[in-house]
């Protein structure tokens, strides 16, 4: 069996892509996985850290403005969609699973009529590759109900190391490696894999103000910013937390922003939580955290208004009431998946034999 995946771009996309194949590798050693990417994506680097094939594709991104890009496009989409098309020929494709991005159009068009189809949206709402894909795509699978036309409901495929966590079997030994006691109350700081500037100049704030008092801030700062003050036993600074599992494993808060995979983690792993969404976009950020927080098991607080008083009056209460942390804990885990990556295996494999009939 030769399952393509489409998934380059952002972390966003390439991830939950990674997470399947090595789902899909578990399930049957013999099935051909590649991963469709363009040369300026991140999946140069993390498809084959991991291990799997990568085939390039010409990057055809959707102009958001009208621009000289916008004259050119049905031309540039047309020569990729035909180059996409013959390495699905050449693969002997059969299935392609599209994450959205941009990767995902030229995938989605040069499949349709000849490859099976699966589309994956992982955010609330669906980009424009995965509305176009989902028309004629031959099933669709959703993180959040309602996101797109004859979705399942699957979530995001997740990591093993995130999927089979127990935090607290785990919670010793990620304490020791973070240098937190075990008494010690614990807020886990992360704006994705780049930081987050503005998350990380409140937190300085609010070393500053010792709005933190005797709670411990780990905190992910990103790999080009600097710490907001120095390293003590209250605040653990990192560039990049390479072992989230431990980080999540310690924490009994956290402050993040809302990108999909990291709302899918927090929920699996029953994480209560505070989400500043990204204010670019299209509020997708708030869409994904919005059935949490309906949910209780998190808050939410605009871009803006996230402040040293705001994390003084409505964070730190919550962070210092054991039955309040409980009570979100609880109410997030009920929102997780944590059999998606089977889920969607399942549903891939199913339409690409389907498909040899």
């Amino acid at each position: 069996m030769n399952i393509v995946l489409a998934g380059g771009g952002t972390a966003g996309h390439i991830e939950p892509a990674l997470n399947l194949a090595d789902q899909l590798q578990l399930i049957d050693a013999e099935i051909n996985i590649t991963l469709l990417g363009t040369s300026r994506g991140l999946e140069v680097d993390l498809v084959p850290a991991r291990g799997y094939r990568l085939e390039l594709i010409p990057a055809v991104p959707l102009p958001r403005k009208l621009s000289g890009d916008l004259v050119t496009l049905p031309t540039r989409l047309r020569s990729a969609i035909k180059q996409t098309r013959d390495v699905l020929h050449k693969l002997e494709a059969d299935v392609v699973v599209g994450f959205g991005g941009y990767v995902s159009i030229p995938a989605y068009l040069a499949a349709r009529g000849e490859f099976p189809i699966v589309v994956h949206e992982a955010n609330a709402r669906a980009g424009l590759a995965n509305r176009v894909g989902a028309r004629f795509a031959d099933a669709v699978a959703e993180t959040v109900s309602g996101s797109l036309p004859r979705a399942e409901l699957i979530g995001i495929p997740l990591r093993k190391s995130i999927e089979n966590l127990n935090r607290s079997e785990l919670r010793q030994a990620a304490r020791e490696k973070f240098g937190i006691s075990n008494s010690a109350k614990c807020i886990l700081v992360f704006g994705g894999s780049q930081g987050a500037v503005k998350l990380n100049t409140v937190i300085g704030d609010c070393l500053a103000a010792n709005v933190f008092a005797d709670v411990v801030v780990l905190h992910s700062v990103g790999k080009k910013n600097e710490f907001c003050a120095p390293e003590s036993s209250a605040y653990r600074p990192l560039k990049y937390i390479d072992q989230m599992e431990l980080a999540y494993s310690a924490a009994d808060f956290v402050i993040s922003r809302a990108g999909a995979m990291t709302v899918a983690e927090l929920t699996a792993v029953g994480l209560p939580a505070c989400f500043v969404p990204l204010p670019i976009g299209n509020g997708e950020q708030s869409l994904n955290a919005g059935p949490v927080v309906a949910a209780g098991g998190a808050m939410l607080v605009p871009d803006l208004e996230f402040s040293v008083e705001f994390v003084r009056d409505e964070v730190m209460p919550i962070v210092l009431d054991d039955s309040r942390l409980q009570t979100m804990a609880t109410a997030s885990a009920a929102l997780g998946h944590r059999n998606s990556a089977a889920l969607l295996a399942e549903l891939v494999i199913t339409v690409a034999r389907k498909g040899k009939e």
